[in-house]
């Protein structure tokens, strides 16, 4: 594919921010992103080939961007989960792009599994002062809420749950399903006993197209919405959609077994994410979003 304009741009912002002069010389449409183009750029420094991983798409994503970058950063900084490198993000009066280091990807297997489970579960001891995040970043397309907080369950039921009940009232959702999820925010303490979670810095959105295995077999995550918070909450949508080998859990569980009431604490915390596809795409995430809420009353009574 001959370069554009907008992939032009990006590889402008790659030899600024690298401070070395980098050539374009093919670029490749790939996988990734719905409202963003993902592209591969592949090119020359003075000494070396290079190749980056970008996503452009239209100038409003510039915020989007900006906060994949930071949560790719303090993922990075905790030195226990590889991820991708932030080579360069900005924008221009049309785009906002943003650049990162290239890996060639594959499945995870058993081994890459129990390596990302070991690596997950070391990030999550990293220690943490408080919950929460200094600002607003994305889970998705939709606007995650942050700000810093003591107090664990007050922040999820504020920042995560009743955040989605109200977009969920801003986009009509059923009246029933908005009702019903108050009173889950109302009740959910009942599901935390004895339960005390340890600030963890977190992955925020692990589900399994948000992790893979490197060319060298050792796992790389990608895409985070990163925040402070129980890490259950991380483990919890490593279940939701499943795609992760089962090595992966038992990895984890060895270098950090759960807690009792992990199952309901589990199912309690994905709601977020059910409520977010209901809000996102409609139709059947909104009965499975429903559903969810009545069992976990139903646990409560």
């Amino acid at each position: 594919m001959i370069p554009d304009e907008a992939s032009l741009a990006i590889a402008a912002s790659i030899a600024a921010a690298t401070k070395a002069p980098f050539e374009l010389l093919d670029v490749e449409p790939v996988a990734g992103g719905s409202r963003q183009t993902a592209l591969k750029l592949a090119g020359r420094t003075r000494t070396a080939r290079a190749q980056f991983f970008a996503k452009v798409g239209e100038s409003d994503l510039d915020a989007q961007f900006a906060a994949e970058a930071q949560g790719l950063l303090a993922l990075r900084q905790a030195g226990a989960l590889r991820v991708p490198g932030v080579v360069a993000q900005g924008k221009d009066g049309e785009r906002a792009w943003i650049a990162l280091s290239w890996h060639e990807l594959q499945p995870l297997d058993a081994v890459s599994g129990a390596l990302l489970g070991a690596a997950l579960a070391a990030q999550h001891r990293v220690p943490q002062a408080r919950f929460g995040w200094a600002s607003d970043n994305f889970i998705g397309a939709s606007v995650q809420r942050n700000g810093w907080s003591d107090d664990w369950l007050a922040f999820w039921v504020e920042c995560r749950l009743v955040a989605q009940l109200r977009l969920a009232a801003g986009n009509r959702l059923p009246s029933r399903l908005i009702d019903r999820g108050e009173r889950l925010a109302a009740d959910c303490a009942a599901f935390f006993g004895s339960h005390f979670p340890v600030p963890s810095l977190l992955h925020g959105d692990l589900w399994s197209g948000n992790a893979r295995a490197g060319a060298d077999g050792v796992p790389i995550a990608f895409d985070p919405a990163v925040y402070v918070g129980d890490r259950e909450a991380d483990l919890a949508m490593t279940e939701l959609f499943g795609g992760f080998p089962a090595d992966f859990h038992s990895a984890y569980r060895a270098a950090w077994a759960l807690d009792d009431g992990y199952r309901v604490r589990r199912d309690f915390y994905n709601v977020y994410h059910q409520l977010n596809h209901a809000n996102l795409f409609f139709g059947d995430h909104v009965r499975s979003s429903e559903h969810a809420i009545e069992r976990l009353l139903a646990e409560i009574r």
